[in-house]
């Protein structure tokens, strides 16, 4: 079969139709052509800021569009979650040249999802080679130092590993629906203790306030000035420069609204604090949040403790917090893996990686496995 790889300098430059074709059976809505859309067309992930679209498609021999890959080409390391700095700092202080590399990701968003999408009628394996292949091929093609694909499936994560890519393994913390009807079934899985403090923590936090969670028609423009102004003073004050556009979230709103659950909280009516969560098949998803007034517990209660309402009232079985976060374990979220993968040119790079790589996944494990044993809220 005569297949053509091309690389497109912008998802809008994809039928919307023919792209989700390939996503939507996945039900991540990351990968959508809606959140990839709102991620470039609002200005957020665009070449300016560092992110270059270069997304991969593959077509048979009628046009018909068998799999694809979100790719950027990046001009730094920031907004990934999975962190190189160190890798970019000693190959460049060696004489090399880092940037750019290209990524295969969701711009700003640490959760794990299809890389390589893939049709449905198309042979799963051989379409995944190809793409694999051919995003390689491309890197050599363009001259770049390396490919990196950060939070693909295990199964994807795994086929890049036998097709040469070096294996990265991190953690991050998820809570999973053990099937639980309500709030109280969850805590009456944890310990004593740690159901007094929850509930000490969800009183205080809620005094005074009223927490709703907006969803679909009820993400009104004045919802989205409000949780932007909480995300900019949130990212001013720990990260120096946010990602997001304020158009972006009124795209997002636009296209993907009955995907989202937005927790808001007022007092007297004015919104005080906000958590953004996107709504998948099977998980919640919390991405950013932030505040204008300090409350005790405030953050785990938007962020966490009404997540988990939210996903068993939804059916959902998990959700998952973000990244980084060890004081997420007391509170039900547990240690999870992530993962990712890396194609790296230069042998003079890639054989320390490839070592120090081997070094840090069963450190990442040990820590993994003492967080549980000395955290975990849960009844032996």
């Amino acid at each position: 079969m005569s297949l053509t790889l091309q690389a497109h300098i912008g998802i809008d430059q994809i039928d919307a139709a023919a792209w989700d074709g390939l996503a939507a059976p996945t039900g991540d809505p990351f990968v959508s052509h809606a959140f990839l859309h709102a991620c470039e067309a609002s200005g957020s992930a665009v070449r300016r800021a560092g992110w270059a679209a270069q997304h991969l498609t593959l077509s048979d021999a009628e046009g018909r569009l068998l799999g694809a890959m979100p790719l950027y080409l990046k001009g730094h390391s920031q907004g990934e979650y999975v962190f190189d700095h160190a890798w970019a700092d000693a190959y460049e202080r060696a004489g090399g040249r880092y940037y750019p590399k290209l990524l295969s990701a969701v711009p700003f968003t640490p959760v794990t999802g299809p890389r390589l999408l893939i049709a449905p009628e198309a042979d799963a394996d051989s379409t995944r080679a190809a793409l694999i292949q051919g995003a390689v091929q491309f890197a050599q093609q363009v001259g770049v130092s390396s490919l990196h694909v950060t939070f693909p499936l295990e199964a994807e994560w795994r086929v890049m590993g036998e097709h040469g890519l070096l294996l990265r393994q991190d953690q991050q913390f998820h809570w999973q629906n053990r099937g639980y009807s309500t709030f109280d079934d969850f805590l009456g899985s944890l310990s004593s203790n740690r159901r007094k403090t929850i509930r000490r923590e969800r009183r205080e936090a809620q005094a005074g306030l009223d927490i709703r969670i907006l969803t679909g028609s009820d993400l009104t423009e004045d919802a989205w000035d409000a949780f932007f102004a909480f995300y900019m003073d949130t990212g001013g004050r720990k990260w120096g420069r946010p990602y997001l556009t304020r158009m972006f979230f009124s795209l997002i709103g636009e296209t993907l609204a009955d995907r989202i659950a937005l927790v808001m909280a007022y007092r007297d009516g004015r919104p005080i604090a906000g958590a953004l969560n996107l709504i998948g098949r099977d998980a919640l998803y919390g991405r950013q949040w932030g505040c204008l007034e300090d409350v005790a517990f405030l953050h785990f209660e938007l962020c966490y403790y009404q997540a988990i309402e939210f996903a068993i009232a939804r059916g959902l079985k998990r959700v998952e917090a973000g990244a980084q976060g060890e004081h997420k374990v007391a509170r039900g979220y547990l240690p999870t893996r992530v993962r990712s993968a890396h194609w790296i040119a230069d042998p003079a790079l890639r054989e320390p990686v490839a070592r120090y790589l081997e070094n840090e996944r069963p450190a990442v494990e040990a820590e993994m496995a003492a967080l549980t044993a000395e955290f975990s809220p849960y009844k032996a």
